[in-house]
């Protein structure tokens, strides 16, 4: 009888058998039509992934910079840099209800990586016993600050070519950010937030040894790079190979240029901090043509100093904060997403109204 129900149960369709079929069956046709598409295909994948792979994270300074990012985050943490922190915003975060805590990855992030920031961060927010909703507010926090100093660096180099006051900006774009955004989140979207005084709260700093820190954090920079970047890049990228394939990539393309332009973000280096690296979009503003309206340039500096590129967004992210924390991925995204639009408001707002008394005539 068992076995009865057994292939009686076996015998049913389930939804993703008729998709395997149904995907046979498209296969089939397409390869009797146009036998060469699917070879272009994997061709266009190829050539998508290919460059942001090898190109980027291992032949470049970039995949090096994740490595050293996490010794220097975790030699950071070794001589009491999360404590002090800790020290510093108690108050505030007192008075806003929120556990001091969510203020990490963002200072993480700025001195470090944003991968580095996850992963030495996420445990640190555990260990502060942070509800999700602040593990959330940390998460769109830490995408308000640069993912890299080199980013930030060479932002105020471009703002110096077009005789931009960058101090001000400094302070409304990278750190105000840090405070106002987890109160806007509190009082809105995350609201499961408590007060955290600074007795309930055990120390940060490890015990462990200063040779062993650098030895393992190196080790561990590398096991990010490779177990975890690299695989969630390659992901993102094989599906905008996919929809470059299918022709749909383009008119999203163009579809971004018109969308920063009318946010007051340099179209150009705004498609480069959202698909490719926001360093590269702050070293390509200086050669920007100096006609280009201030707005825009200030609007691309906001932009570029965040969370970018858009596979950080939805596969780095997701991938570390989901294995530090006990959110889920998805509840990574949400939050990371939620941030990223929170740093689009900035950028048009500080591009429109702050400009015109940023420009040292």
């Amino acid at each position: 009888m068992e076995k009865e129900n057994q292939s009686h149960q076996r015998s049913k369709w389930q939804l993703f058998e008729i998709i395997g079929v149904v995907i046979i069956l498209i296969a089939l046709v397409v390869l009797f039509l146009t036998p060469d598409s699917l070879s272009e295909m994997f061709d266009t994948i190829f050539k998508e992934v290919t460059p942001v792979v090898v190109d980027t994270f291992l032949t470049s300074e970039v995949g090096m910079a994740v490595i050293v990012s996490v010794v220097i985050g975790r030699l950071l943490e070794r001589l009491g840099f999360t404590d002090g922190l800790i020290r510093i915003f108690v108050p505030v975060m007192r008075w806003m209800k929120i556990n001091p805590a969510v203020i990490i990855p963002s200072a993480y992030n700025l001195l470090g990586d944003i991968n580095a920031a996850g992963k030495i961060a996420g445990p640190i927010l555990l260990k502060a016993n942070a509800t999700k909703s602040e593990q959330k507010i940390a998460v769109a926090t830490m995408v308000q600050s640069p993912q890299s100093f080199a980013t930030f660096v060479l932002g105020l180099m471009a703002l110096s070519v077009f005789n931009i006051n960058a101090f001000p900006l400094i302070i409304l774009a990278i750190f105000a950010p840090m405070v106002v955004v987890p109160f806007i989140l509190k009082m809105t979207i995350y609201r499961d937030t408590k007060k955290i005084r600074l007795y309930e709260l055990p120390r940060f700093t490890p015990n462990t040894t200063f040779l062993n820190t650098i030895f393992s954090s190196a080790k561990e920079g590398t096991r990010v790079l490779f177990l975890v970047i690299i695989p969630a890049v390659v992901v993102v990228f094989i599906l905008i190979g996919i929809l470059r394939f299918a022709g749909i990539w383009q008119p999203i393309e163009a579809g971004m240029a018109s969308l920063f332009t009318m946010l007051s973000i340099e179209a150009d280096t705004g498609i480069t901090s959202f698909l490719v690296a926001p360093t590269l979009a702050v070293a390509d503003l200086a050669n920007v043509a100096s006609s280009i309206d201030p707005r825009l340039i200030v609007g691309s500096f906001v932009l570029a100093n965040s969370g970018l590129p858009i596979y950080v967004l939805i596969g780095q992210i997701p991938a570390i904060w989901a294995e530090s924390t006990d959110l889920l991925e998805k509840e990574v995204i949400g939050a990371a997403l939620i941030g990223m639009v929170i740093r689009i408001v900035t950028a048009c707002i500080l591009g429109f109204f702050l400009t015109p008394l940023l420009v040292v005539s």
